[in-house]
Order: C-alpha cells, then structure tokens, then sequence
C-alpha cells in the first residue's frame, strides 16, 4: 500500500517548521451528512453504489479551496455525528472518530474498491474523505486501500493518493496534535464522507467541520527540499561512521 505516514521527530519537526512560513489561503466550514458515501465521489447524477445512488448519497464537495496548488490542509472544531443507522439523536450518534459496533471498530466497504475509488478499513462511522482530479474517477483503476487499523489513527502527516479514500475523524491525535494532510499532486476536488460497511441509505445525523488549506511559497519547497538533502547527507555520514 502506498501511503507516507511521517512520525520521525526530525521530520515532524521540519513539517512543523514548513507550517510555520506558510499562509493558509483559504479556511471553510463544511456539514456532512451521515448518508454520504463517498465511493459516489465525483460520479455523475444517476450513477450507483448499490444499493446507494448519486446524488442523494453523494458525499459532500469541499469548495472554496485550491487544491491545485498544493500545500497541506487541516480539520479542525469538528462537531456533531453520524450513526449508520436512522437513530442517530442525541447520544446515539457516533464519534466523530469512529465508534465500536456490533463488537467491532474497524470495518472494510464490502464491496471493496467501486467507481474507481479504493476500499478502506476504518473506524465505522468516522469522518472519511477522499481527493479526486476534474475526471470521472471510474475512468482509471483504483489504487491499493489503506488499513488504518495497522497504520493507527495517531499519525501526525498523511499523503493519500488521488481516489484513495482516507481516514480524517476529528483532525487531531489522541494527544490534541492537529494532523497534517498532504494535497496529492494534480488533485482539484475533495469530497467528504462518512464510514460504513455498506448502504447509506438509512444513515443518519451530521458533522461539521473546518478545513483549512496552507499553501507554501516556492521559496519554502526549496528550503523543505534543501533541509530534507541536508538530513539524508547527514544520516550517510552517520552510517559511514
């Protein structure tokens, strides 16, 4: 499975340090619905993933960013949750990070990769989201899934692929940390959903939430490049030592 989880001091640091000199060009609010689902992510009016239909279980598009440029977006203040059946009121929703049901956290889609977008393993019922280009994700094949119950939910950096569908829940880490999220090179769209095994249809409730967008200058790419060359030629002479 290809996917980066950066949890090195030494490069958290420098992550952090990139942060640091970069403006966040845009900062939105979004509410998704408990029937989104996201393997209807960018796929035409009509379209299926049974027994789920787009557009009335389409997964929320995230607008008022520029994805295109890059950067790294954030998720924050996030309120509310889903259930992945009708009862979600009051105390019967969900966390936003997943909750356990019928004995279990971590489910797969059952249908596996659909549309061209990738399986996932994920707490039922948490946050998901998945990055796309303008095209159709059906017109390419779907990339490998990724298990975030090997992985964990406490990574402090994450580089999904584009039709990769990854785990965001709260944004943060059980320790507070707000974690990173690397916009993948030619993505223009990103949708949010939520998790379920299958049929969102009879989901039910809402989480809101805030998404922010850093965007480097090029000067700091350079320095990021500079720094990580830096730490590569320092980790050999270590070895040679």
């Amino acid at each position: 499975m290809k996917m980066r989880i950066i949890t090195s001091l030494r490069n958290h640091s420098f992550i952090i340090l990139l942060m640091s000199f970069c403006g966040f060009a845009q900062a939105v609010s979004v509410s998704v619905p408990g029937n989104a689902n996201p393997y209807l992510a960018g796929m035409p009016d009509g379209s299926t993933a049974p027994p789920d239909q787009a557009p009335d279980q389409s997964p929320i598009e995230v607008k008022g960013l520029s994805l295109s440029t890059g950067g790294i977006l954030t998720f924050s203040g996030a309120i509310g949750g889903v259930s992945n059946t009708p009862a979600c009121v009051d105390t019967n929703c969900s966390s936003i990070d997943g909750n356990v049901y019928n004995g279990t956290l971590f489910w797969d889609h059952e249908a596996g990769a659909q549309n061209g977008i990738s399986d996932i393993r994920a707490p039922i019922n948490s946050l998901i989201g998945v990055f796309l280009t303008d095209s159709v994700p059906n017109l390419s094949p779907a990339p490998a899934g990724l298990d975030f119950q090997t992985f964990g939910l406490n990574f402090t950096t994450l580089s999904p692929q584009i039709q990769q569908v990854f785990f965001i829940g709260d944004g943060m880490t059980s320790g507070n940390v707000i974690q990173q999220f690397l916009i993948p090179d030619a993505a223009t769209r990103l949708f949010l959903g939520t998790m379920d095994g299958t049929e969102w249809v009879n989901n039910s409730g809402a989480i809101s939430i805030h998404v922010a967008q850093a965007i480097p200058e090029p000067e700091i790419y350079m320095m990021l490049l500079a720094g990580l060359g830096l730490m590569a030629a320092l980790s050999r002479r270590r070895r040679i030592s």
